[in-house]
């Protein structure tokens, strides 16, 4: 078929603007129709641009190469690769065929990605020259045939397109768009499936929370492996026109750098990021050009209050401090963009959900009372791939599903996390919030980033132990540090013992995996300071 075939899929014209569901495809069509050269993307490592016109011919004429290498509406292609146009294009060409994308986090252990692999039911692997020789091992294995497609340069692209062609079968809101597996603690990866209307549904929301604009501009530094970056900076866009910066990572060199130079309003990051930037900003920056920025959003895990003052006394960028998972394709809750209206410490109000605390046996908890945090909306996933188990397990009878996250609503309607219900440490029978330890630790001048994990104690059941981070250059010692949580916490809650290590383990945007703690071992810490 011809390209003018192709632009003619249906598209609901007004799915961006009116705020009705759609699917991505129609968003991508719609795009093309309104604002064709109108720039979507940005690649900062050789400045290739794609305009709205250009994304949905590139979306058309890769069908033919999903086809030939036997993916089909609803089957599963995974994407093992950095962030870059390339990785970009085919995910929203997936998508815009019907066949259900799943990029895979590049830190995932070699048993992890083979059962992804098998798991998912992979029809097709995509990746580059240094994953190549790993992944076709590991195709070679599977009792299926599973082709591995090595995109070898930037010309890749172009060599695998051919005529444009309409999709056979235009997604539905409803169909299956998105296939994502949890980086998870213990046991093996949860598949967490997300519909088109899913994905839609979190970039309307998150184009109104944050007023975004055809004129806005998002620097996107994280990876396209995670929701955040996927729906954030990919998605959401679509909904009113804007347009995004990709860098292959983050770099806390460059960060700044790429947002002026490419003209960003806005800036997409995730806690540990925001305290690299403190920490490693350059010293020639000059804070007037970034005057046009007009916010930074923080999202994927707690930000703590002191990186959050920090951050907004070192730059003059406002934070927008916003709270998601996986399964609700991304965020849930966001503080408002205006300034006097928001809370710092709290991930703000709901975002397009309904939200509630509740207490073990499901009962609604007053404002201020503690309990697990429960959702429910248009953003909220389908399921997970296979195990009804595990879906039953997070959905109540009526449809809210359970976070795990421990928090309150205060008398405004802004939510607080706590932390993780798996993560709480109960000593002598006390509940303490691991958070609160971190952010205590947080405020010690030399600290840059603090974990605390309960451990098994024979006293107490379990005790409380910290791993930190130190700024650059920075030292402690056992008495200044038991000095300081005596001030911050009181002797109950202090660490028994405080490690200082490199780094903390992570998922795939940085996020503190806290559980992991327990997996280090001597060879990854520096000092131990025993502080009773």
């Amino acid at each position: 078929m011809t390209p003018t075939n192709c632009m003619t899929a249906p598209a609901s014209q007004d799915c961006g603007d009116a705020y009705g569901l759609c699917s991505v495809a129609q968003l991508i069509d719609v795009n093309a129709q309104r604002a064709p050269q109108s720039i979507y993307f940005i690649a900062t490592q050789d400045g290739r641009e794609v305009s709205f016109a250009q994304l949905q011919r590139i979306c058309c004429e890769l069908g033919p190469f999903f086809a030939r290498h036997g993916a089909r509406p609803g089957d599963v292609v995974s994407l093992f690769m950095s962030n870059g146009l390339d990785a970009a294009m085919l995910i929203l060409a997936a998508m815009y065929h019907g066949v259900v994308i799943n990029p895979i986090n590049l830190l995932a252990q070699p048993s992890q990605l083979s059962y992804i692999l098998d798991h998912s039911d992979t029809a097709l692997l995509i990746t580059t020259p240094e994953h190549a020789q790993t992944l076709q091992a590991m195709a070679a294995a599977t009792e299926r045939p599973l082709h591995v497609e090595v995109i070898t340069d930037s010309s890749w692209l172009d060599r695998n397109r051919a005529a444009a062609s309409k999709p056979d079968v235009v997604p539905a809101v409803d169909d299956a768009a998105l296939l994502m597996y949890t980086s998870g603690t213990t046991g093996t990866p949860k598949g967490v499936v997300l519909s088109h209307g899913n994905l839609v549904a979190n970039g309307i929301n998150i184009s109104l929370e944050h007023g975004l604009s055809s004129g806005d501009r998002g620097l996107a530094p994280l990876p396209l492996y995670h929701i955040n970056a996927l729906v954030v900076n990919l998605i959401a866009p679509l909904v009113r026109g804007g347009s995004l910066v990709m860098p292959p990572k983050f770099s806390a060199t460059t960060f700044w750098k790429d947002a002026i130079s490419f003209n960003c309003t806005w800036v997409n990051a995730v806690p540990t990021i925001i305290a690299y930037l403190i920490q490693s900003a350059p010293e020639d920056l000059d804070l007037d050009q970034l005057r046009s920025i007009r916010f930074c959003r923080s999202a994927s895990a707690a930000l703590p209050p002191e990186h959050h003052r920090a951050f907004e006394r070192r730059f003059g960028v406002d934070i927008i401090e916003t709270m998601g998972l996986t399964e609700t394709a991304a965020p849930s809750f966001s503080n408002p963009i205006e300034r006097h209206l928001r809370k710092v410490g709290s991930i703000g109000k709901p975002s397009g959900t309904e939200a509630r605390v509740v207490d073990v046996q499901g009962h609604v908890l007053p404002n201020l009372a503690t309990g697990e945090i429960e959702l429910r909306g248009l953003n909220v996933m389908r399921g997970y791939l296979k195990n009804d188990t595990e879906t039953t397990k997070v959905f109540t009878a009526d449809g809210w599903f359970r976070t795990g996250d421990l928090g309150y609503r205060d008398d405004d309607g802004y939510y607080f996390i706590t932390g993780r219900a798996k993560e709480l440490i109960i000593k002598g029978g006390e509940n303490i919030s691991p958070r609160e330890i971190d952010e205590a630790l947080l405020r010690h001048p030399a600290v840059m980033e603090a974990a605390t994990v309960g451990v098994n104690d024979s006293n107490y059941g379990q005790n409380i132990e910290a791993y930190l981070v130190l700024c650059d250059g920075a030292a402690v010692s056992a008495n200044d540090l038991r000095d300081h949580c005596l001030e911050h916490l009181g002797k109950y809650k202090m660490p028994r013992v405080c490690y200082v290590v490199d780094d903390l383990p992570r998922g795939p945007t940085g996020k503190i995996q806290r559980l992991k703690l327990h997996d280090m071992d001597s060879n990854d810490i520096k000092e131990s300071f025993y502080l009773y």
